[in-house]
């Protein structure tokens, strides 16, 4: 049986992983809402890239996208799209370690910017968790904080995750010492 998220031990490597524009992309969303919808449209070969970052690099997953309303606090899925997500990382050996907190105003729930907190979310997660060390962000957005660009790895929504992607996290992620 897995352990609650709070009794797991951290890796000293984060990963701030998005959803959408990264593990699907844009060009499908536009024309398939629905299936992003039921979590149908997260792609499989972009979870065994992203697979391959995880095992490659022993790090750890903490979920910043809009998903992460999907899951209660113990990090069990609320809704299907959720579930589904879940079990696509379970397949390749993955899961999530936490997510971010919520500092979304009702004005940014309203006008749906939330690329306005995201930074200060995962600023906020690092405080509260000294002992992380390297980490990156994954997200197709602009995220406005310059410390937070320093540990970008920018996908392109229309494609989402790439092998070049993982190459450049692998880089930003690995021991230099």
């Amino acid at each position: 049986m897995d352990k609650p998220a709070y009794e797991k031990t951290i890796s000293q490597k984060i990963i701030f992983l998005d959803i959408d524009g990264v593990l699907n992309s844009s060009s499908w969303n536009a024309v398939h809402q629905m299936e992003i919808c039921d979590g149908t449209l997260v792609d499989k070969d972009k979870i065994c890239l992203l697979a391959k970052l995880v095992k490659e690099t022993t790090a750890a997953l903490v979920l910043h996208s809009g998903w992460r309303f999907w899951f209660d606090k113990d990090l069990k899925p609320v809704r299907k799209e959720a579930f589904r997500l879940l079990e696509m990382l379970h397949c390749e050996g993955l899961s999530l370690y936490s997510i971010t907190p919520d500092l979304s105003t009702d004005k940014i729930k309203y006008t749906k910017k939330f690329s306005l907190v995201k930074a200060n979310e995962i600023l906020s997660w690092l405080k509260h968790h000294p002992e992380a060390g390297r980490w990156i962000v994954i997200d197709d957005l602009d995220l406005h904080n310059d410390i937070i660009r320093q540990h970008q790895i920018k996908t392109d929504q229309t494609v989402g995750l790439t092998s070049q992607d993982i190459e450049h996290a692998k880089v930003m992620l690995m021991d230099t010492d």
